[in-house]
């Protein structure tokens, strides 16, 4: 199974948009989307410096753009990407480049979202001096009780020997003096505690937003920050999204997840690297592919038909199919035994793992046509649960 994912903020590196705008295509379908986004995102990627593109309101813009840009590329005939994805997943502001590329919204909702949290990310971070940390290595438990104990939050956990501590500069600098045993601490160039209570006055921003955007159901199997569930409602997509600013991103979940589905192959959307590079700590045996520059198009290309398999849920949208969220043992709800039919937001039951008990229910409703497991049954993430007929259909 293929997973393709986007990265977050730091990706960006220096005129890394240069080669990809020699292809007259590619700079038009960019200069689109840096019109919707109000920025010259094409001066950004090629010629403006480090200090320059570290700014969120650049940065987050010009991540997304590439990526759905560059997808494009990769998929010129874009139905045959929902034959190869198995699922799709973004880390921090990848998200949204993940929820376009699933068509739960437009490229032009996404690059409006970008540019509005962006905008209001960097306003957050003016109010306090804040920042992020990352730390290397180190015993994982020893690590966040350190963060925790110095009140930071443990922003990033990106797996194994990799975590993000964020917080005020003066909480960072306590931590810097006594840091996690056998840990190496590296700060960030970032403006300030992105997924922190710090970033809570950007949630509002985009949630009002949001209120007026338009979704779809996903085509392909769309993995959350949140806690590494596959989600397959676009409502629900966009509401995470909206919180992720301001809540950990638990990518060691999301990788969970991706070991969960059987994920042979990752391609990392350009600036590609960072991803990819923790996958091959974390995910043994999981052959990456960090797409940079497009001469690796053909390969790339090559590498998704090797590991390729169509999504189920590419065919059955959720008024059709409800669909687990994550692995473990499928209980169904009492109330959802014998019924017919099911309102809108009924409980289907829980799927528990050794983790925790995530609760599942029918987002649209519907006629129950079938039910594809029993109760008691062992689910894995995105399995179909329930065939539903939509009520009033003909």
């Amino acid at each position: 199974m293929l997973v393709i994912v986007a990265p977050g903020q730091g990706a960006q590196t220096p005129g890394f948009l240069s080669p990809w705008l020699d292809d007259p295509t590619f700079a038009s379908r960019f200069q689109w989307l840096s019109t919707v986004a109000g920025i010259d995102l094409a001066h950004y990627g090629t010629e403006a410096d480090a200090e320059t593109i570290r700014d969120t309101q650049i940065a987050q813009p010009l991540l997304v753009a590439t990526g759905l840009i560059t997808a494009l590329e990769l998929f010129p005939h874009p139905a045959d990407a929902f034959s190869q994805i198995g699922a799709v997943a973004g880390h921090s502001v990848g998200e949204l480049a993940a929820a376009a590329g699933a068509r739960a919204i437009t490229a032009e909702q996404a690059m409006v979202l970008v540019r509005e949290r962006g905008k209001a990310m960097a306003q957050a971070a003016a109010t306090t001096a804040t920042g992020m940390t990352a730390v290397l290595g180190g015993d994982r438990d020893e690590v966040l009780a350190a963060i925790e104990s110095h009140g930071l939050v443990a922003a990033n956990n990106n797996g194994p020997g990799q975590v993000v501590a964020a917080g005020t500069m003066e909480q960072l600098q306590a931590f810097a003096d006594q840091p996690p045993a056998k840990a190496r601490l590296v700060p960030l160039s970032v403006a300030g505690a992105f997924h922190t209570e710090h970033m809570a006055p950007a949630v509002g921003h985009l949630a009002t937003l949001a209120r007026s955007v338009s979704t779809h159901d996903p085509r392909t199997p769309w993995i959350s920050n949140r806690d590494g569930q596959v989600v397959h409602d676009g409502r629900e997509i966009m509401k995470r999204i909206v919180g992720q600013i301001a809540q950990p991103v638990r990518w060691d979940l999301c990788m969970e997840t991706m070991a969960d589905l059987g994920v042979t192959g990752m391609l990392e959307m350009p600036p590609a690297g960072t991803l990819t590079g923790i996958a091959k700590r974390a995910l043994p045996g999981v052959e990456t592919f960090a797409l940079k520059t497009p001469d690796q198009l053909d390969d790339a290309r090559a590498f998704c038909a090797k590991h390729g398999e169509a999504s189920v849920i590419d065919t059955f949208p959720t008024w059709l199919m409800v669909v687990s969220p994550a692995k473990g043992t499928f209980h169904r709800a009492d109330d959802a035994v014998e019924a017919t039919v099911l309102e809108p937001g009924a409980a289907l039951g829980d799927v528990a793992s050794l983790r925790d008990r995530t609760e599942v229910r029918a987002p649209h409703g519907g006629t129950v046509v079938e039910w594809l497991v029993e109760d008691g049954d062992l689910v894995s993430p995105g399995q179909p649960l329930v065939r539903l007929h939509p009520v009033g259909a003909a």
